[in-house]
């Protein structure tokens, strides 16, 4: 076996959700045999979810089964999803979701060795997606696979870039010997669209709960932490962006912010201000070459707020650590 001490996490929060870099390229069509359920966590999505669902049904290694995991939406998503063929339903309430144990939920309900999460938003570009994805795992020691975004023809150009610079055209598998070379992008790992092995997840004791964000960055650190390697898959893509406002960004990198002073303890030595400054330098490099300065400009404030958001959630979460220490005084 690839790992026989794993250190058991305590499981936070289980009961309450009872179930009901080596470079190496991903050759279409390995990920046939692999059988694997295909999970999707949704909140009024019934606009989208059946031509979703549909580009599942149609890849060239069809799931053994797709779970809906709807958070009391109020415009018939649970009902649609009920009515397509090879579809179960599970509901939450919606004041209960919780990124981290909602999915487990879904995931320990499911009777196959791979699960794929996708989000509601997140539509497969080709029939080989679902292949392409799985196919990292004929590698025993790959625990969980990422797939690539791709920005909707809608996305701003700034938008385009991001998405370009952080899931670019080259497949690479990884250790946690990599990630002083790699940094924070050692933890690439997206619930937009991702695979796991199910032995492998269930022998870090799955996904953390209660998490308000970055579920998938937090089990990343665990699987390279237990030994497993990582791997994405730039031939396994999704359409998937956002025009966020200043606002939403703003508040998305607050939480993430707060993620990363409780969560320190789990990664290896590495900061996001070096990937964070590739990233800008990239982005502007690639918005100057198009000739674009209100996209720009756009770019540059979308950069300040999450600059923003990021240091006040740090200090949010210095502040809770701080007051927890105290308590326990």
């Amino acid at each position: 076996m690839l790992i026989k001490n794993v250190t058991e996490r305590p499981e936070r929060g289980k009961a309450e959700y009872a179930s009901d870099s080596k470079r190496r390229g991903c050759t279409l069509g390995q990920g046939s045999a692999r059988r694997y359920t295909a999970i999707i966590p949704t909140l009024n999505a019934a606009a989208t979810l059946r031509r979703q669902v549909q580009a599942i049904l149609d890849q060239s290694a069809p799931p053994d089964a797709i779970i809906v995991i709807d958070s009391d939406s109020d415009d018939g998503t649970a009902e649609l999803a009920a009515s397509m063929p090879g579809v179960r339903v599970m509901s939450v309430k919606r004041r209960t979701f919780d990124h981290g144990g909602t999915r487990d939920m879904a995931i320990r309900a499911s009777d196959t060795p791979f699960v794929i999460l996708l989000t509601q938003d997140a539509l497969p570009t080709d029939a080989h997606w679902a292949a392409a994805l799985l196919a990292p795992f004929g590698d025993e020691r790959v625990a969980a696979v990422c797939g690539r975004q791709v920005a909707r023809n809608d996305a701003r150009a700034c938008e385009k870039a991001v998405r370009a610079f952080r899931y670019p055209d080259e497949s690479i598998v990884w250790s946690s010997a990599d990630l002083p070379r790699l940094g924070v992008r050692g933890y690439l790992l997206s619930d937009v669209c991702a695979a796991y092995r199910r032995k492998a997840y269930d022998a870090v004791g799955g996904f953390e709960h209660p998490i308000s964000t970055n579920e998938d960055m937090l089990i990343a650190a665990d699987l390279l932490n237990a030994g497993y390697w990582l791997a994405y898959s730039a031939e396994a893509r999704v359409w998937h962006s956002h025009n966020h406002t200043l606002k939403q960004e703003y508040l998305r990198n607050r939480l993430i912010g707060e993620f990363l002073v409780r969560y320190s303890d789990r990664f290896a030595q590495t900061g996001e201000t070096g990937e964070g400054l590739r990233l800008v330098r990239h982005v502007s490099a690639e918005l100057v070459r198009q000739r674009n300065p209100g996209q720009l400009v756009s770019f540059w404030l979308d950069c300040g707020a999450r600059l923003l958001g990021n240091r006040a959630g740090k200090r949010r979460g210095r502040r809770e650590a701080g007051a927890r220490s105290r308590s326990d005084e």
